[in-house]
């Protein structure tokens, strides 16, 4: 096995989207995910705990680039402007590059309840992480936990507009969009 090749989690996390859109997620065993990316099972768990983590292992990632996102606003800034800001850090996060990727993770996630579980979990811990990260910055509550629901819908919007086929605009340009759509819903109309 041609272990000493560099890039081997990159390797790992292509050969197993890879099978999970083809064989489905289920039918997929880490042993397949190795032999497909040349690596033995050993080298598959020091860069995943599971099968599972190649679909959510950027998840801390993710979390820390919103919270960031936040500490970075201008001061003062309403809550709503505050993770306006987040969502364009978010948005370092998802380069062009990685967008057929996120379409398979996405499509492979669609297909399995568990999947579409833990992905649910995931959004409640990273609006849960906002909250704190807008409460710290003096924002009241239930002010800071609806900034924090605001930017995840707003996130999840987006990123179901970037990954759509034939899809071209970056995901920095669709969060701006939905949220500036979202901003024209509570305004007076002229």
């Amino acid at each position: 096995m041609a272990r000493w090749k560099p890039g081997a989690k990159d390797r790992l996390h292509a050969a197993a989207l890879e099978l999970y859109a083809e064989r489905g997620f289920e039918q997929t065993t880490v042993t397949d995910i190795a032999q497909a990316a040349g690596l033995t099972e050993r080298t598959f768990f020091r860069h995943f705990t599971d099968k599972r983590e190649v679909l959510f292992g950027g998840q801390d990632q993710l979390r820390q680039v919103f919270v960031d996102g936040v500490a970075a606003a201008p001061e003062p800034a309403p809550a709503v402007d505050v993770v306006a800001n987040a969502l364009q850090a978010a948005a370092s996060y998802f380069p062009d590059e990685r967008r057929q990727s996120s379409r398979t993770r996405q499509t492979v996630i669609d297909a399995n309840p568990g999947l579409q579980e833990r992905e649910l979990l995931k959004l409640a811990s990273l609006t849960q992480s906002i909250a704190v990260a807008v409460g710290e910055r003096g924002v009241p509550e239930p002010q800071a936990t609806l900034a924090a629901h605001t930017a995840v819908t707003v996130f999840g919007v987006a990123f179901v507009q970037w990954i759509e086929d034939g899809e071209q605009r970056s995901f920095g340009d669709i969060a701006h969009e939905i949220f500036e759509e979202l901003r024209s819903l509570t305004s007076p109309p002229l």
